[in-house]
């Protein structure tokens, strides 16, 4: 079953969770980087969510994109970088489990709020997408997208660079009124346009809402489109402790916020920020359970 069908599928589907907040407590480096300098911490990350049971495993690519390489003078090749992240998820996963290219913002502003150009962003998201496909994702995921604008832009790179389904996710800083992207973009606003992009699932990640919060705009969502939704809440908002921001819900109470977004609608369930494979553990529990009666049936 290619990952097209397996999404149309009505079961629940679980994701993985956090990699930058795990790498983080290891003491490393957030982020793509860390693909080349501890491949094996990656990799053991990826593997301790695949043991979890998870159907969608995302590559350590967030942001590995050229222009967010080159104006944050990381230094690093963006191949290399993202061949090595698809190649350190794919060798994770387990007999059907399938691997999610992840691919987020520039870090720029795109024109007329910003000065980066809507096409040079386009050629950095493709030339991210071409090169994850060849590294072997079965799909895209992109996430942690706060401007519908660049998010579309993504999604049509990514359609451009290889045939494979993408699943797109922005980021809200509010449920009230209709849910609300930091630029000002309303939930059933960024479902009907990324719907009518081609993109296979539709979804909410990150932001500032806690998994009861996300709940609400996954309704939204389920209201203004018939494909599939995805939630990936934080683990609670974040907190500051001295110089370091913390995300403390625990696994119980986030498995009872991934609870709602299922009630609310959501097909497709997982962590961002702070979760760990504990979290993603108590969710497992959680669709093994919602998933049992249509298996006895």
């Amino acid at each position: 079953m290619n990952l097209s069908e397996f999404l149309s599928s009505q079961k629940p589907i679980l994701l993985d969770g956090a990699m930058g907040t795990q790498l983080d407590e290891a003491g490393l480096e957030m982020g793509g980087p860390t693909n080349m300098t501890h491949p094996e911490a990656v990799q053991a990350i990826h593997q301790l969510y695949a043991d979890c049971g998870v159907d969608l495993l995302i590559t350590n690519t967030l942001t590995m994109n050229r222009t967010y390489i080159e104006t944050h003078n990381l230094g690093i090749d963006v191949r290399q970088v993202n061949l090595t992240g698809a190649r350190l998820a794919r060798s994770a996963a387990r007999k059907g489990q399938y691997v999610l290219g992840d691919i987020s913002s520039t870090g720029q502003l795109l024109e007329p709020y910003g000065r980066l150009a809507e096409a040079t962003a386009y050629e950095a998201f493709k030339e991210q997408a071409t090169i994850l496909a060849e590294g072997g994702v079965d799909g895209y995921i992109i996430e942690t997208v706060f401007d519908l604008k660049e998010a579309l832009c993504a999604l049509r790179a990514c359609r451009d660079a290889a045939p494979l389904p993408v699943l797109a996710s922005i980021a809200f800083s509010t449920a009230s009124k209709g849910g609300r992207t930091v630029m000002g973009n309303s939930a059933k606003e960024c479902a009907q346009a990324l719907t009518d992009g081609g993109a296979g699932v539709v979804g909410t990640n990150c932001g500032d809402l806690t998994p009861v919060q996300m709940a609400e705009v996954v309704s939204i969502l389920r209201g203004a489109t018939t494909l599939p939704i995805m939630a990936q809440p934080n683990a609670g908002k974040p907190r500051l402790v001295g110089d370091q921001t913390v995300f403390d819900m625990s696994p119980a109470d986030f498995a009872e916020g991934i609870a709602q977004c299922l009630q609310a609608g959501a097909q497709l369930v997982g962590g961002c920020c702070g979760t760990s494979p504990a979290h993603i553990r108590a969710i497992a529990d959680l669709v093994s359970q919602a998933a049992a009666p249509s298996q006895a049936g």
